[in-house]
């Protein structure tokens, strides 16, 4: 569908041409009708979609008919990081170019200046405020910010916020909003805790789901199955004759983060951490370090399985088994991006073996599972079946184990074969 087929305004559309939009993506097609007849949405799509000109077309649609209170804040953007707010701010300078409405981005950052042109914009009222939960926060608690007349609210990767922790934060702000606010909630996953979330927060919602894209063929994906005390041994393994320059291990919690970062560092490993006790500017220095090379492994957690702008990642290693598929596909598309090939390998434990035969499933096809090196000892048998009632299963002799100690390359060549 084009864009020219919906119903949007003419100063809208210009824009659109100007910046040669012309069809629309699935998100696109199948939200922007709903929010246009002013109904809460629960949209699941995965980045890349098109999701923010998705949410952003139909609320300056709205905003451009003047039927709205001046020198008033009409809409907020929540979005769970500086950087994806400044991308949203970004396109929203694209599309507002023929449209007569303000915006102002609202995020942390040292710079006092900073905060100062936060603090009139929100007080002028700019009719967009595209802002992150604690930042936000910090300007309603000095009590110059009125949000009564807020008519849209919208959560940007709302699954990511909650994974965060930001969901009380998210719930005091809500609660200045009045109760004929439009909500608009987009999500790549659809956990248990953003359903509960819905609930409070979206009347009778429409739901859009688009279906989850497969891993790029590219990735070439591989498994070890192991006790969990082994994998630390496996990494050991995998960098002993070459570490690859780019390097992202997913764990599942910021605990397990930080208790494997440790011990990588005593092997004498170069490594950086990712995880939500990082404040702002710690986790844009951690960034930077990382794309610039000096940090050549990053351990972190969800928090970057989406949005990392870095198109060079050769190894993807997920320390702990994804708790579903699609932050499997989430994960492992960090690497084999433009044109690049790429590596995903992941550890499976005894009481993870449910979950991986869940994501094989999903994927339509067995992942290649690695012989565990001989001087780690045996793994256990893949009876994911047998491990879904009970943790501990039979054992078995690594078969054809290797008796050199590989790197993750010429594994991942066998993977491939």
């Amino acid at each position: 569908m084009k864009f020219s087929e919906l119903k949007l305004q003419d100063s809208v559309l210009d824009a659109l041409d100007a910046m040669r939009f012309d069809e629309c993506t699935p998100i696109q097609e199948q939200a922007i009708p709903i929010i246009l007849e002013g109904r809460d949405l629960i949209a699941v799509a995965q980045t890349g979609t098109g999701k923010t000109a998705a949410f952003l077309l139909p609320i300056l649609d709205k905003l451009s008919t003047g039927n709205y209170p001046a020198d008033a804040i009409n809409c907020v953007v929540m979005s769970p990081t500086r950087e994806l707010a400044q991308q949203i701010d970004q396109q929203m300078e694209g599309f507002s170019y023929f449209v007569p409405v303000s915006s102002v981005p609202v995020y942390g950052g040292s710079d006092g200046v900073l905060f100062e042109q936060q603090k009139k914009g929100l007080t002028l009222g700019a009719d967009v405020v595209i802002a992150t939960p604690g930042r936000l926060i910090s300007h309603l608690s000095l009590g110059y910010v009125d949000l009564s007349k807020v008519s849209f609210f919208i959560l940007d990767e709302a699954d990511r916020m909650l994974d965060m922790g930001f969901y009380d934060d998210i719930m005091q702000i809500f609660k200045h909003f009045p109760e004929t606010c439009q909500v608009i909630m987009f999500s790549a996953t659809m956990p248990t805790k953003i359903q509960q979330m819905a609930k409070k927060i979206l009347k009778n919602p429409a739901e859009v789901k688009l279906a989850v894209s497969k891993p790029a063929e590219k990735i070439i994906q591989a498994a070890y199955i192991c006790y969990e005390r082994q994998k630390l041994g496996i990494i050991q393994s995998l960098f002993i004759d070459e570490v690859p320059e780019r390097v992202i291990i997913f764990a599942s919690s910021k605990i397990k983060v930080k208790e494997v970062a440790r011990s990588l560092k005593m092997m004498k490993l170069n490594i950086g951490e990712m995880h939500s006790d990082l404040d702002q500017s710690q986790r844009e220095h951690i960034m930077r370090e990382f794309k610039a090379g000096r940090i050549n492994i990053l351990v972190a957690t969800d928090i970057v399985s989406r949005g990392i702008d870095i198109d060079d990642i050769r190894l993807v290693v997920n320390y702990d088994v994804p708790h579903d598929s699609e932050d499997y596909v989430h994960r492992i598309g960090r690497t084999a991006r433009a044109n690049n090939d790429g590596v995903a390998i992941t550890f499976v434990s005894e009481k993870e073996q449910t979950n991986f035969k869940n994501i094989e499933t999903f994927l339509g096809k067995d992942i290649y599972k690695i012989p565990l090196p001989e001087e780690l000892g045996e793994a256990p048998e893949y009876k994911p079946s047998e491990n879904k009632y009970k943790r501990s299963g039979g054992f078995r002799k690594s078969s054809g184990g290797t008796k050199r100690k590989g790197n993750y390359s010429s594994k991942s060549k066998q993977a491939k074969k």
